[in-house]
């Protein structure tokens, strides 16, 4: 049998080849030795997010390793390491941490929304943002909760919600209902204000408008579960009984 061989140019072009396969496998598969000054890197970012320190930020994940974060996947880090605080001190930290930190999220929140609602007036006057389909064109668009008008914040999937919203529609005053898990998706409020029974007609004048959320409900900061019948009083709103 005859021996094959290789020219040398052909040599270097296969030599070129590997050599380019090989940077890529490095590219593709970081050296062990760097990756951990990588992930320290992340966690590092991770930490000044939060406020927190480094030694912080690898407790908060060694507790997620253990119960807590079975029972609770998704607890952000300032209320696992204030639950499991290891002294009155920490967990007063950790809660003023977290006051500041949704603070500071219920302002950028808030200062998008009103962003938000000035883009659909320039853009949108007089389109409402929900509409169901027997309201017809006159139709009024969503209007804030005012002085002289009761908001109610309510779940889709909740009862109450449902009770509490046909009892107010009952009594024939104005109000504002928001959807708080309404994901801007207008067909979510409308399959439920059909569902329970919203009155169309009570939509089209306006005595009862239908709203995205958006997270006015946290920005109230007010305690207990939807639904939540509210009013501003005083410039402060209260929860109505």
């Amino acid at each position: 049998m005859k021996q094959r061989h290789i020219a040398p140019a052909l040599i270097v072009l296969l030599t070129s080849n590997l050599a380019q396969g090989a940077e890529t496998r490095t590219a593709d598969n970081t050296p062990s030795h760097e990756r951990p000054m990588a992930i320290e890197r992340t966690d590092e970012q991770h930490a000044r997010d939060w406020g927190l320190s480094s030694k912080e930020w690898v407790r908060y994940r060694a507790l997620m390793q253990g119960p807590l974060g079975i029972y609770s996947p998704n607890i952000d880090p300032l209320t696992a390491l204030g639950i499991e605080a290891r002294s009155e001190q920490e967990r007063q930290r950790y809660a003023e941490l977290q006051v500041q930190a949704e603070a500071h999220r219920v302002e950028k929140l808030l200062a998008y929304q009103r962003a938000y609602d000035d883009a659909w007036q320039r853009l949108h006057a007089n389109m409402p943002r929900v509409i169901l389909p027997d309201a017809g064109p006159a139709f009024s668009p969503a209007t804030p909760a005012g002085n002289e008008r009761i908001a109610v914040f309510v779940n889709d999937a909740c009862a109450a919600c449902d009770q509490t919203t046909l009892r107010l529609q009952a009594t024939g005053m104005e109000f504002d209902i928001y959807v708080v898990d309404s994901r801007a998706d207008d067909a979510r409020i409308r399959a439920w204000a059909q569902r329970i029974g919203i009155d169309p007609a009570k939509v089209r004048s306006g005595q009862v408008t239908l709203n995205h959320d958006s997270g006015r409900w946290l920005s109230l900061g007010l305690p207990g579960d939807l639904p939540a019948v509210v009013r501003q009083v005083g410039g402060q709103w209260q929860r109505q009984p």
